[in-house]
């Protein structure tokens, strides 16, 4: 039995709620009557509760880039290649003094093709650098998203008169931090830092001592999480719709941890950066010769500054590629980690609820 959604349903204002009210979530169009359960939060007094939320959806926790880079930043990643390319440039510009009879005549048209296509092959790898990194941010912006939706549910099936109860309540906010833990754990865990950094006082101590055996620590965390959600569900203090509602957002969480791990852990082929440096020192090298009673000495610096160019596009693709590298180029993941605990002590209704994280000059992490 299937039934019809319509938009023609009266609308209520966050906090205008009235007491009693099931609030159905669900497809705008088409849906089963049984998803329609699965998806229904009834509870009584939830108007200081929708407020919050409301509010909190709409922080935003995106990286922040100061866009004044220091000059000194981008000299220091290419500065190694620019002398080798100084190097060169001196050689060639000295065998063109005593030389400069035996060398061959390149036509500058030549030098203009191979120029070409190495900055179609420069755009291609910057296209698929920056896809990846894309990638990454929509995985953590998910994570964030259901971070939230997690303890949301949590507040908003268990009864209120359960909540006040003890145990209830020291279990959901249990869950709680320990979700707050998994994202800091998780973010510790790409970078290939010590995901237990950062768990005091989020993770329970009894599960902060058999974490340390585990290989895969963010993973077992979860685990916990559903080890809670079935007491939850045994108490009956979450129904079996509900139950299938909170698995579900675990579920997710599980599906963008391993979508993370699989960027982390897959690599971009070494000899695609190797063949492309190669290809930028023929081309130098073949411009240097093209340009042999052209402009003397000036050939040198001009040389440099074309390298320069193509060297910085290889090196900022070759940073996005690897979004989880502990570079300013990185994923923001700490700081959205801060953002995650800010919303989740918020939610419930905590007061000391800790800061942003402030930019380190130009970037943060």
């Amino acid at each position: 039995m299937r039934g019809r959604a319509r938009k023609r349903l009266h609308t209520y204002r966050v906090g205008e709620f009235p007491p009693g009210l099931e609030v159905h979530v669900g497809k705008a169009d088409d849906f089963t009557l049984s998803e329609t359960a699965a998806c229904s939060v009834h509870h009584a007094g939830c108007t200081g509760f929708s407020n919050r939320a409301a509010s909190l959806f709409n922080q935003s926790d995106d990286m922040l880039l100061d866009t004044k880079i220091p000059l000194s930043y981008l000299f220091n990643k290419v500065k190694y290649d620019l002398l080798v390319v100084l190097v060169i440039s001196g050689i060639f510009h000295t065998i063109k003094i005593f030389f400069v009879e035996h060398l061959p005549v390149i036509p500058i048209s030549l030098v203009t093709v191979l120029g070409t296509s190495i900055a179609l092959l420069l755009a291609f790898k910057l296209n698929q650098s920056y896809d990846r990194w894309w990638e990454a941010r929509k995985i953590w912006g998910s994570i964030v998203n259901d971070s939230r939706m997690l303890v949301l549910q949590l507040l908003g099936f268990i009864a209120a008169e359960k909540l006040k109860e003890q145990d209830i309540d020291s279990l959901v906010r249990q869950m709680a931090y320990r979700q707050i833990g998994w994202c800091y754990s998780l973010g510790q865990s790409l970078r290939q830092q010590d995901p237990m950094a950062n768990l005091d006082g989020l993770v329970a101590a009894h599960e902060l001592s058999a974490l340390k055996a585990q290989s895969n620590k963010p993973l077992y965390l979860l685990m916990r999480h559903r080890i809670d959600l079935r007491t939850l569900h045994q108490l009956d203090v979450l129904n079996d719709f509900q139950q299938i509602q909170v698995e579900g957002t675990i579920g997710r969480l599980g599906d963008s941890m391993g979508k993370a791990e699989r960027i982390a852990n897959t690599v971009f082929p070494a000899t695609y950066r190797k063949f492309l440096h190669f290809f930028i020192y023929i081309f130098l090298i073949s411009l240097s010769i093209a340009l042999v009673e052209s402009i003397g000495v000036y050939e040198i610096p001009l040389l440099m500054i074309i390298a320069s160019t193509f060297l910085l596009i290889e090196k900022s693709a070759r940073h996005l590629q690897d979004p989880f590298s502990n570079r300013p180029t990185d994923i923001a993941i700490t700081t959205i980690a801060r953002t995650i605990e800010i919303n989740i002590r918020q939610l419930l209704l905590e007061k000391d609820i800790p800061k942003t994280i402030a930019p380190n000059g130009f970037y943060v992490m």
